[in-house]
């Protein structure tokens, strides 16, 4: 497959044209073994975490990416992460009806969601229809309207390994469909070539096997591969602050009426527990701190 759990940069040297390849296994199947999801959603979900570690893998900055999902389909919502470009995590949520001959998504919005380590938050939101378009179309539209980048995006997933290709105009190149970009030649040929790509191939080819039957006459010239991992970034800590927000006399009352409070971290399922003496502690130190 595409080397296993990695995301690797290329660049065609003689034109404006650079492009990421991926691959997931381990990564994968973390996520998959917290859920019990149908074959159709766990193959979108590869689909899905292969767009957002490639994503990630164009951006130059330390934080979080996301690319979510919101659809009126069998998939209610779907979204996955990926974080300082090697940690990600996924989730779906899906109809108790679910039938894998109805859409999967339907109408819907995506969204792409990049929060920096520092810097400003930012959000591109366009519509998507996966009666009519792909996960790919939609990313590609996305950069086309938002980024104004010429960008195309292969993706496939088949419940234990997920792959995906993107090839991507500098932003530095002419604009797209300009006569005068001297780039267009060497774009629709690359974008030919990488057309002619199979799910087989990319599920199943090594990154350096995979890209010399596309491109091998290509001057290609591949960078260091970053690692890829399954990682959660929930905690006692995180689920500490949700209960301030709730207020004190809130928080205590559901302990008294539950006899503890818990919180559970929907992507890997861990527990968190509050009893009362933690919510008296939690609170008490907050107002400590505060003066």
């Amino acid at each position: 497959m595409s080397s296993p759990d990695q995301t690797q940069r290329f660049l065609f040297d003689q034109s404006q044209i650079r492009g990421e390849i991926t691959g997931l296994n381990q990564s994968y199947l973390d996520v998959l073994d917290k859920h019990n999801y149908p074959e159709p959603v766990q193959r979108l979900l590869g689909e899905f975490m292969a767009a957002v570690a490639l994503l990630s893998d164009t951006l130059k900055f330390e934080g979080r990416l996301s690319l979510q999902v919101r659809g009126a389909g069998q998939v209610r919502m779907l979204m996955a992460e990926c974080r300082n470009h090697e940690a990600v995590r996924a989730i779906a949520q899906y109809t108790d009806d679910f039938s894998a001959q109805a859409p999967l998504l339907g109408q819907g919005q995506m969204a792409i969601t990049i929060e920096p380590d520092q810097g400003k938050r930012y959000q591109g939101i366009v519509p998507i229809d996966d009666e009519d378009q792909s996960l790919s179309r939609a990313v590609e539209d996305y950069f086309r309207q938002s980024e104004q980048i010429r960008t195309r995006l292969w993706l496939a997933a088949d419940g234990q390994r997920a792959g995906g290709v993107l090839i991507q105009a500098m932003p530095e190149s002419a604009s797209e469909g300009s006569l005068e970009n001297p780039d267009t030649d060497a774009w629709d040929r690359v974008t030919h070539l990488a057309d002619t790509l199979t799910n087989d191939e990319l599920l199943q080819l090594d990154n350096q096997t995979l890209l010399h039957r596309l491109f091998h006459e290509e001057q290609l010239r591949l960078f260091e591969s970053h690692e890829l991992r399954f990682e959660c970034t929930c905690s006692r800590e995180r689920c500490a602050n949700a209960i301030l927000t709730l207020g004190e006399e809130e928080a205590l009352n559901v302990v008294e009426e539950e006899g503890v409070l818990h919180s559970d971290c929907q992507f890997c399922h861990q527990q968190y527990r509050f009893d009362r003496d933690d919510i008296t502690t939690l609170f008490a130190e907050y107002r400590q701190n505060l003066n």
